[in-house]
């Protein structure tokens, strides 16, 4: 009974309480075995974290030299990092080891070998370093939302010597030239035949939206990405041809744009979304239905589509493809947030199984606003908040990471 009675104390860290606040000793504890109950009833209510598992690690190769570690868990980790000699270490809280784990590393990366090691209730991602690195600024490290098959995911980027920021990396927009250009393809929901939703006031979704990919498509050309429109006029597409010219196109990030609307007049805001088979919440689930309705494409059994989409669609799932359209979305949430373009009230980011987000290609569906709304449906008819929408679009591609 001791034995068992020790275990379980261990499990979920009794004995850690009963030593360390009521000042017995351990072998004290160990005889309390006979009074178990009375022992947990007079303890204060505590409050345990959920357990967290550890089910990915791997590295990546970043623009301008940086290094990226991604440490995948199946709750929302609380970590910390430490930088001894000749290594990074990330101690994440509540986590138990998975030895039976293969690290991902890829080359060309400062990371020469991952090792885990179990610290009590913590555990430690010890990375070994090919160069020494100073501590790694706060806006290089992020925690991705769980999306599709993907859990939480701490991110850390970082780069030899003492600033832990990547030396003569391109700060500017303008200096995207210097590289490879990076191709965006822009996709104006609806067309044609298919209006989208119409405000109050007449407003036609597939001309707002339209409007907005045309100034983007210019303000991106000027810094020096190579952009395409799905459409460049009043033409009806269906969401799998525009996929497919994602895939054409061979872009490195899709932006769908939309306008959104909702039986509530008072709705208003903007919001983005990431493909995932599961949606987040009920009414993301209604909004792809809606956007998938447009040409009466059955979500739920794919086979309709061509046999290059379906095999995108499975490449989707995969971990690289999903990171950086979650990555992307995030960025895009708080660009236009600092633009102060009002925000629908929810999640920074939601999922949901939209087909138009359907290849290979990272990609968001941005809906801009409620035409819905009265207020809201003159602002997006408005030359200067199409402006002020593309301006922060603009800053949120200039400030992503086209690499994983």
């Amino acid at each position: 009974m001791t034995v068992c009675f020790f275990n379980r104390l261990k499990r979920f860290r009794f004995f850690d309480i009963i030593h360390n606040t009521m000042r017995f000793s351990r072998r004290e504890v160990l005889q309390l075995s006979g009074i178990t109950t009375l022992v947990v009833m007079l303890l204060p209510r505590v409050a345990f974290a959920a357990r967290n598992d550890l089910t990915s690690v791997r590295t990546g190769l970043q623009p301008g030299g940086k290094t990226r570690l991604v440490i995948e868990t199946t709750v929302r980790p609380s970590y910390s990092l430490s930088y001894p000699a000749g290594q990074l270490v990330v101690t994440i809280s509540n986590t138990a080891a998975n030895t039976a784990l293969k690290s991902k590393l890829a080359s060309g990366t400062l990371i020469k070998s991952l090792t885990q090691a179990q610290v009590g209730d913590k555990l430690q991602i010890i990375a070994n370093l090919n160069k020494s690195i100073g501590e790694i600024p706060k806006n290089q490290i992020f925690i991705l939302e769980p999306n599709g098959d993907n859990n939480y995911r701490l991110v850390i980027d970082f780069t030899a010597g003492t600033s832990g920021v990547a030396q003569n990396t391109p700060t500017t927009i303008t200096a995207i030239t210097q590289q490879k250009k990076s191709v965006i393809v822009i996709d104006a929901g609806h067309g044609g035949k298919d209006p989208g939703c119409i405000g109050k006031g007449g407003t036609k979704e597939k001309d707002v939206v339209l409007s907005v990919a045309k100034k983007l498509k210019n303000k991106l050309d000027v810094a020096g990405y190579k952009t395409y429109l799905t459409r460049s006029t009043d033409k009806y597409l269906k969401l799998a041809e525009r996929a497919e010219l994602a895939e054409k196109y061979k872009g490195d990030l899709f932006i769908s744009l939309h306008a959104n609307a909702n039986p509530s007049r008072q709705m208003k805001g903007f919001s983005v979304y990431t493909l995932s088979e599961k949606a987040s919440d009920e009414e993301a689930q209604k909004l792809a239905d809606a956007e998938n309705a447009a040409d009466k494409i059955d979500v739920s059994g794919f086979e309709q589509f061509s046999k290059d989409i379906r095999i995108a669609l499975s490449s989707l799932q995969q971990h690289a493809v999903a990171e950086m359209s979650e990555e992307y979305a995030s960025s895009c949430t708080n660009y236009l947030k600092k633009a102060s373009i009002t925000q629908q009230p929810g999640p920074s980011v939601r999922h949901a199984p939209f087909a138009v987000l359907r290849s290979t290609v990272p990609g968001a569906l941005i809906e801009l606003g409620h035409l819905s709304n009265a207020g809201e449906e003159k602002l997006l008819k408005s030359s200067d908040h199409q402006d002020k929408l593309v301006n922060a679009i603009v800053k949120s591609i200039s400030n992503y990471n086209f690499e994983v």
